[in-house]
This record gives C-alpha cells, structure tokens and sequence, in this order.
C-alpha cells in the first residue's frame, strides 16, 4: 500500500487541517507526551519511595496523580494520529524529546518530592498553554478542547500539592 504524505493523510482522514498545521501540531504533541510520561514515571518513583510520618497520605495522593497522568497519554498519542502526524516510538524518543528533568536520586525528602512534582506541574500546565495556542491558531478544535481539560486536570494536581508544601 502506497505511503500517503501528511496532507494527504490528514484529508484521508477528513480532519481538514493543512500538512503545515498537522506538522506544528504534533510537534507540539510529541514533547507533551514525552513530558507527561515522565512526569508519570517521577510521580511513581515518588510514590514507590515515599516514607516518613506523611506516608500513607503522599502514598496514596502520588498514586493518583500518577494514574492521572497515565491515563492522559493513549489519547495524546492518538489524537497526533488521527490528525495525521506521528507520535514517540520507544523510551528513547521519550527521554530525546522531554523537556522534564528526571530525579534519580536515591534520598529526597518527603517535602523535596512534593516541592518537584509542583514544578514540574507548574512546567507541564505552561507547557499545554503553548499546545493550546499552536492548536487554536490551527482551529484543531479538537485538540484544543482536550488541551483544556488537561490544563484543568494539571492545575488541580499542582493545588493539591501547593496546599500539601504550604502545610508544612
């Protein structure tokens, strides 16, 4: 079967959406998974490595935030295919495209992890600003809702984890 190009394939689709705008897109999608698979993979390492008198609550808000996270990622990947661009193969491609630092640490406090995770939230939220104006400016309508609804999920996981630090 022949190869279709990204216009091509983004008509085949119906989507509408010109090559140049399928290609900003994605590029704009690619980094946003990357990002938040290893915002998921620090969430957990977190929550794997928690200990201290907080531990079954930051257990436990980890946990969640971390199935959050994970169940935003099939629909990232998808949606940068159904418009007819690619999304991340492998590891690899995670760790050449993410803008996240990782934290390979074998001691960070309690109070550190929470403190990292709000930034790198604070970073991710910022960083689906930047995908919602590349998508509007495209009318991915679509994709643009998705991204909001993100924003929201992101913001609220940076809340509860400011409120956890300002507690402290």
């Amino acid at each position: 079967m022949p190869t279709a190009s990204a216009s091509t394939k983004s008509e085949l689709l119906g989507m509408g959406l010109s090559a140049k705008a399928v290609e900003e897109i994605t590029a704009e999608l690619r980094p946003l998974l990357a990002d938040v698979f290893a915002l998921y993979l620090k969430t957990k390492n977190f929550h794997w490595h928690m200990s201290g008198r907080h531990f079954r609550e930051y257990h436990l808000l980890l946990d969640e935030q971390a199935d959050q996270l994970f169940a935003i990622t099939d629909t990232i990947a998808e949606r940068a295919r159904k418009i007819g661009g690619t999304t991340l193969h492998s590891i690899g491609e995670i760790s050449t495209y993410q803008r996240l630092i990782d934290n390979n640490e074998h001691n960070v406090s309690p109070l550190g992890m929470i403190e990292e995770l709000y930034g790198d939230h604070q970073q991710l939220t910022a960083s689906l600003r930047s995908a919602h104006e590349t998508c509007a400016k495209y009318e991915d309508v679509a994709t643009t809702s998705l991204i909001e609804v993100w924003i929201d999920e992101s913001e609220r996981r940076s809340w509860f984890l400011y409120e956890t630090i300002r507690s402290q």
